[in-house]
Parts: structure tokens; C-alpha cells; sequence
């Protein structure tokens, strides 16, 4: 498996996270086989959320699992996610739901910290002070390691930097062949024939990149966020065709070339997979040993349905 260093966070992580947003439909008999198998693979970087199932069902089956596993805390990198209060249907990020967040999923996770804490997209009427007395508490405390966010585009985080004495080191944000705005809108630009030109995220790839942010792409497998996958999408038919001939060119499956795609850039940005499905994770993960040529991003960049101008 592909390792990373993340500037200012955890170091020899794993290029490909499991997401366990789905964990919640298992057993823990099932929870430990996705969490083994994936670590077997070579992941060893997890990734929850408070929303994730109702009342943080994921994390807790999560932590049901895990003592089957025979895996240790220290062996493997834990990041859950707070902000998205879908019970009030409001998004928090005051210093009460920060602190309380973090508590309740260390109390679902049965650990003492949390590697990485990211704040959850957007809240429009977060006060940057609040979130970095709740920053300086946990840090104190010992109960998060490193900070980062999640949807956000820079502005936002330059008015968190200028408050927040932590490093920020991660944005997780979409994307996937078929959701690639965050690369290549600056292809397009002041192109009015196209909304391809329309600049939706404020350069968040080049800013993070210059500020040693690490990306990390959800739904990489995805259309538009609730659309389903496009492997074997009908509607998908030359994206399809080609990511068929790679996967026969690197005896690997069409999910483990549509992955590589977004390893192959050179941010080094992380992906995070969800399935539940512990061939399907074998599969995927062998995404990370596939080394496409520039060619081939182009030619699957092309084959998604985008033209170059």
C-alpha cells in the first residue's frame, strides 16, 4: 500500500482511507472483517463522523468490532468529523458542540484521542474565536492530535488560520472522474461557452497545495454525490470502455483504475473508499499499486465525458 506523510499531521498513512459511514448496517462479527481486511491491505487510516448513523451508530460499531480485529489502537489512524447536526438539522461548530462532539465519539470509539478531527462542512455563522478555544481545549486535553476540515474552500480557512494556533492539515472534499471540478476548472477559464469555467470552489486544490493541505476525495467512485457509482453505468459507456482496458492492462478491477486516477495526481491527496464489502475493499485497494502514465489520466479524464479546450 501507498504511504503518505501528512505535513504537520500523521505520518506513513495509508494513500487509501476506509470510510465507515456504511458500518452501521453490520455486525461486529461484519465491522471487524471490513476493519481487518482493510488493514490487511495495507490501510491503516479510518475515517467517521458524529452524523455517521443515527446517534454516531458507526463509530460504535466500530468500536464493537474492533477488539476482534487483534489489531491494536497505535496501529491504526482514527478521524471522525463534527459540525452536521442532522437531529436539530443545523450545522455547529460552536465551542459546546466541538467539545461535546469529540467527547461523545470518544466515548463511541472506546479510545482516549482522536488522530485527525476535522470540522464537518460549513457552519455560515461559526465564530473562528469559538472554534479555536475549543481547538486549544482538546489539544491541551490530549484528546485530538491534529486539526483539519472538510468542504471547505480557502477563504474559510484562511479566516480559521488567522485564529486557530493548529496547523490545518486536511480538506476533505469531493471528488471522482465523473465530480472533477476541483482539478480542472482552471482549463476552462474565462471560456464563457461552458460551466466547466465556473470556478466553484476558489482554487481549493492550488491553495491547499501551497499550504501543505493535504486532499482527501469522497465518493471517488460516485455520481454527483447521491447518483450512484458510473462502473458499469449505462450512461457512462466510453468511460467505462476505457477504464475496462486499463483494468485488463493492470489485472485489476475498473473500481481500483477510477481510484488511481486520483493517486496518480501529484497533490498526493488520499481516497477514501466505503464499501463494506471485503472483496470489493481487495479490489480497491489495489489501486494504490497501479502507477497509470500521464497518458492515461488524459485518456480517462477525456473518456468521463470532459474535452479539453
Amino acid at each position: 500500500m501507498k504511504k503518505i506523510n501528512i505535513m504537520n499531521g500523521p505520518q506513513n498513512v495509508s494513500a487509501i482511507i476506509q470510510g465507515c459511514m456504511r458500518m452501521p448496517a453490520l455486525t461486529k462479527e461484519e465491522a471487524a472483517k471490513v476493519i481487518r481486511t482493510a488493514y490487511d491491505e495495507g490501510v491503516n487510516f479510518f475515517d467517521h463522523a458524529t452524523c455517521y448513523g443515527e446517534n454516531g451508530a458507526a463509530e460504535t460499531r466500530f468500536a464493537e468490532g474492533f477488539p476482534l480485529t487483534g489489531l491494536k489502537r497505535e496501529d491504526i489512524v482514527i478521524q471522525s468529523k463534527c459540525g452536521l447536526c442532522f437531529d436539530r438539522n443545523e450545522f455547529d461548530w460552536t465551542k459546546e458542540n466541538i467539545l461535546s462532539s469529540v467527547d461523545d465519539s470518544l466515548r463511541r470509539l472506546n479510545i482516549e484521542y482522536l488522530d485527525t478531527l476535522l470540522l464537518h462542512r460549513p457552519d455560515v455563522l461559526y465564530d473562528p474565536e469559538e472554534v479555536a478555544e475549543a481547538f486549544d481545549v482538546l489539544e491541551k486535553s490530549g484528546k485530538v492530535r491534529c486539526f483539519g476540515v472538510s468542504n471547505l474552500v480557502p477563504m474559510q480557512i484562511e479566516l480559521l488560520k488567522k485564529y486557530v494556533r493548529q496547523p490545518l492539515v486536511i480538506n476533505q472534499v469531493q471528488l471522482s472522474l465523473d465530480q472533477s471540478q476541483l482539478i480542472d476548472q482552471a482549463l476552462y477559464m474565462n471560456n464563457k461557452t461552458t460551466e466547466f469555467s465556473i470556478n466553484r470552489d476558489g482554487n481549493a486544490l492550488d491553495y491547499c497545495r501551497l499550504n501543505d493541505i493535504t486532499i482527501q476525495a469522497w465518493s471517488p467512485l460516485q455520481v454527483g454525490m447521491f447518483g450512484g457509482t458510473f462502473i458499469d453505468n449505462p450512461d457512462y459507456p466510453e468511460l467505462n470502455r476505457v477504464l475496462g482496458e486499463l483494468a485488463e492492462r493492470e489485472n485489476v478491477s475498473k473500481a481500483a483504475i477510477a481510484i488511481a486516477w486520483i493517486l496518480r495526481h501529484p497533490a498526493k491527496m488520499q481516497a477514501i473508499i466505503g464499501s463494506m464489502n471485503p472483496e470489493h475493499i481487495k479490489e480497491i485497494c489495489a489501486a494504490a499499486d497501479v502507477e497509470l502514465s500521464h497518458h492515461d489520466w488524459y485518456a480517462l479524464y477525456l473518456a468521463s465525458g470532459k474535452y479539453l479546450p
